[in-house]
């Protein structure tokens, strides 16, 4: 037991001894030139102009490869970022896609159950009302997609269209048609003989009502997507790149191209270099819970999909109203426009059953309002899991991408160890105070921004009012090679001398105030999401784990201790 217990002291100190010190670098050289051709050392140098992987023994690296080693880890680790956001970014694009397309088919659903409605219940005017209801869905649906339309003024647009149709085949049927002057006429009284009583008040206000809780879904959406883009390209301070850096390669300099940091220090490390990012953590836990929230208010008045599939039935009680006043309506069009002059009748007398037939539309079914409840429902439960993401990020990169599995050798910035024997901190960037690995001067601006524009939606979500028209702020990282468009600092150490400033801009675009529990505020305020651009990602980087490296100098110990 003793000769055991001391051939393997010896076997340990002769291999720290070599790891210390690489007897040669071929290792090295092969891993390095796996990221492309360069020009390295054919053995060991004392590595005088080296400045952050600095050793007391010889090194296989030159200032040169340290240079390109740097700009690796930190590809690296944006890859990483990029890779563990992924699954986040692919389910809110997945359902915003899918709750547009709702949107989208319960507009048609809704445009040809009021086609429907009308052929059935008054077919003289329901050709001629076609091109009018077509013209409100679609107004109405490029209001929920964004556009800044005035509700009310679209809805009275319709039944002011309506009006001369209503009054022409239905009040004044069978006494021959009317001129387009007097067509014309009738309709500028719409809205002073109030023929449909309430209902365009009425419709204006469930559109609007329901229009906004859905309208703020999406931007909401759109904005959680910028909040991604953005903490996916952020740029990483001077320090943190130094420190991925040593955490990484610098081993590579002393032989070890096979080692891993120890979990601690990769701790450090990564929640230095993440400790903006983590502050984001409270208030897209908060965005979680908010959207949850909106998502319960959305039903009655609320609930899209039951406005939108009422909508034929408002609009047949609508003319019903004014087919019961229609003496009372008649008398005021001819006090104004006077007796209508006339057309041959004949156009009157002509039926549209044969036209009837050839319009693809079903009878009108009856709303379950289920079909968007239940997308959101999916959507919030899948959701849900992410409301930590951005609180646990560099623990999880560490853990499963970087550091060592337990009880194994690793990494801690200077030595191959058993274990990370210095103080581990806290995230956030308060915590980074007492940081042994990761200076941390202060939160990123450009997550101060994103912090500012989730603290915005999380108020307009919970319906709270706010004082003021305020604006969410949108950075649009534009398209084509993501290098350069990065907050904070960029020198030659990150290959990016000579890019120029113009490769990253901030833009501004106002977005208005929408509270749900406000209607008549947002009447006043029209609003548009702010519809964040998905960055191209270029090509990564090599992967930087490499499999094949090999303990050189153990053999010889071995050999020596076979010959003892």
């Amino acid at each position: 037991m003793a000769v055991l217990w001391t051939c393997c002291f010896l076997l340990a100190c002769c291999s720290v001894s070599a790891l210390g010190s690489p007897k040669n670098c071929e290792e090295v050289h092969k891993v390095f030139m796996a990221f492309g051709p360069s020009q390295f050392p054919l053995g060991p140098t004392t590595g005088k102009d080296l400045q952050v992987c600095i050793s007391k023994n010889s090194t296989c690296c030159t200032k040169k490869m340290e240079e390109k080693y740097q700009v690796l880890a930190r590809r690296d680790i944006q890859d990483l970022l990029q890779t563990s956001s992924s699954g986040l970014k692919l389910l809110i694009s997945r359902y915003v896609a899918a709750f547009q397309e709702t949107f989208e088919v319960l507009i048609r659903q809704a445009e040809n159950h009021t086609n429907t409605i009308f052929q059935e219940s008054y077919p003289s005017m329901a050709d001629q009302a076609v091109g009018a209801v077509r013209e409100l869905f679609t107004d109405v649906g490029l209001f929920l997609l964004g556009s800044e339309l005035s509700v009310d003024e679209l809805v009275q647009r319709f039944f002011d269209a309506l009006f001369p149709l209503v009054y022409k085949h239905l009040i004044n049927s069978g006494r021959g048609d009317v001129s387009p002057g007097y067509a014309e006429c009738v309709r500028s009284l719409s809205r002073d003989v109030r023929p449909f009583g309430a209902a365009p008040g009425l419709l204006a206000d469930q559109i609007t009502s329901s229009g906004v809780s859905g309208k703020l879904l999406l931007q909401a959406l759109h904005l959680s997507i910028e909040v991604i883009n953005t903490t996916d390209h952020l740029q990483l301070s001077r320090e943190c790149r130094r420190a991925l850096l040593k955490m990484q390669f610098c081993p590579h300099c002393q032989g070890l191209t096979q080692s891993k940091p120890c979990r601690g220090y990769c701790l450090n490390v990564m929640r230095g270099c993440l400790a903006s990012m983590a502050e984001i953590d409270t208030h897209w836990r908060e965005f979680v819970s908010s959207l949850e929230g909106l998502s319960a208010r959305m039903h009655g008045t609320l609930d899209l999909e039951q406005v939108l599939l009422g909508v034929h039935t408002l609009l047949h009680d609508a003319v019903g109203h004014a087919l019961r006043n229609g003496a009372s309506i008649s008398k005021q069009v001819q006090k104004s426009c006077g007796s209508p002059s006339r057309r041959p009748a004949e156009s009157v007398s002509v039926h549209h059953g044969s036209r009837r037939a050839s319009l693809p539309l079903q009878a009108p079914v009856k709303a379950t309002g289920e079909a968007f409840t239940s997308k959101r429902r999916d959507f919030l439960r899948t959701l849900r899991p992410y409301s930590t993401f951005y609180g646990g990020l560099a623990d999880q990169l560490c853990d499963r991408h970087l550091s060592s599995g337990e009880g194994r050798l690793c990494w801690n910035g200077t030595s191959m160890v058993q274990s990370y024997t210095v103080r581990v901190v806290g995230s956030g960037v308060r915590a980074q105070s007492t940081n042994p690995e990761v200076k941390v001067k202060g939160i990123d601006p450009v997550i101060n921004q994103i912090i500012d524009k989730l603290r915005h939606i999380n108020q307009l979500l919970q319906g709270k009012s706010i004082p003021k028209l305020g604006s969410l702020d949108q950075i649009e990282t534009g398209s084509g090679d993501t290098e350069g468009r990065y907050s904070g600092e960029c020198d030659d150490e990150d290959g990016c001398a000579g890019s120029g400033g113009g490769e990253s801009r901030t833009k501004v675009s106002k977005v208005h105030k929408m509270v749900p529990d406000v209607i008549s505020d947002y009447k006043h305020h029209n609003h548009h999401p702010p519809f964040a651009r998905d960055p191209e990602i270029g090509s990564r980087s090599s992967s930087l784990r490499l499999i094949g490296a090999i303990w050189v100098p153990v053999l010889p110990c071995l050999h020596m201790l076979l010959i003892w």
